[in-house]
């Protein structure tokens, strides 16, 4: 199957524009025979966290948006993952859903809230899940949410074979140079998780300087291995990556050799994760 990731620019408080932008986001992928495209992070609102801003962009889960996404998923055969700014009662949520042809299939709302964000979201409540769609077992999280290794290990161990992940991955908070030609450190431990966690990562990340926040782009869909399969995509362009992917991949790479299997040679005498009430 195909697995698209679109990298656009949201802009602020524009949301019938950007719901414009998504849906020819989604139009393109479904031409080009994808079975699951990837929109960023509050790609609705546009990303910000001026409290008025979002709270005029906000909308419950129930809203036009899950209304459109679906309408598309359903017209185009495909599934959509992306992110949008949720209100529920006087609560703002940094939220994600998935969408298929068939209607909603996940919610999820941001574990970990990145800098600003404290000041105007309440932190997400919904756990991990992990469905079981069509195209393969599914898992979302969003952004800053990768800077906590727990969350990807957690999809992964609770069945996910591909980990959907709306991004707005932004400059001046790295405190190093980076090397001419290098990926972003955001990029960077996507891959790296990728291979430690046995799973397929797409990241769709918002791009370009908007509301004067620089955006770092880098798009990418990475396989169990570590192996980059699309991307990453330059730092300020709108564009989408495509990428095919093969779900044996997840099995093969949880068994290098009858010696080497990553998930099984994990000592859970010693150490453990609990997902919701599971424990692994």
């Amino acid at each position: 199957m195909r697995i698209a990731v679109a990298q656009l620019s949201g802009r602020i408080g524009q949301v019938e524009a950007n719901r414009a932008r998504s849906r020819t986001a989604i139009a393109e992928a479904a031409a080009a025979e994808c079975s699951l495209v990837v929109l960023p992070e509050l790609i609705v609102s546009g990303y910000t966290v001026e409290p008025a801003t979002l709270r005029d962009a906000a909308e419950p889960l129930q809203g036009p948006t899950l209304e459109l996404w679906s309408g598309l998923a359903r017209t185009h055969g495909i599934h959509v993952a992306g992110g949008f700014c949720e209100r529920e009662g006087d609560h703002l949520y940094n939220s994600a859903i998935l969408v298929g042809p068939d209607g909603l299939r996940l919610h999820y709302r941001k574990l970990h809230l990145f800098d600003r964000e404290k000041e105007v979201f309440t932190p997400g409540d919904k756990g991990l899940p992990v469905v079981e769609t069509p195209i393969g077992r599914i898992g979302l999280c969003v952004c800053y949410d990768l800077r906590f290794v727990e969350v990807l290990r957690g999809l992964a161990l609770a069945g996910a074979e591909i980990a959907a992940v709306p991004t707005a991955w932004v400059g001046g908070f790295d405190r190093g140079a980076r090397a001419p030609g290098s990926m972003i450190g955001q990029a960077q431990g996507a891959v790296l998780q990728a291979n430690l966690d046995q799973i397929f990562v797409a990241c769709a990340s918002q791009a370009g300087i908007e509301g004067g926040t620089r955006f770092l782009g880098s798009s990418l869909v990475a396989d169990p291995f570590g192996n980059l399969l699309a991307g990453p995509l330059a730092e300020d362009c709108e564009a989408t990556a495509c990428a095919d992917v093969d779900l044996a991949q997840v099995r093969s790479a949880q068994k290098r050799s009858d010696r080497i299997r990553p998930r099984a040679d994990r000592r859970t005498d010693v150490y453990a994760l609990r997902v919701g009430m599971e424990l692994y």
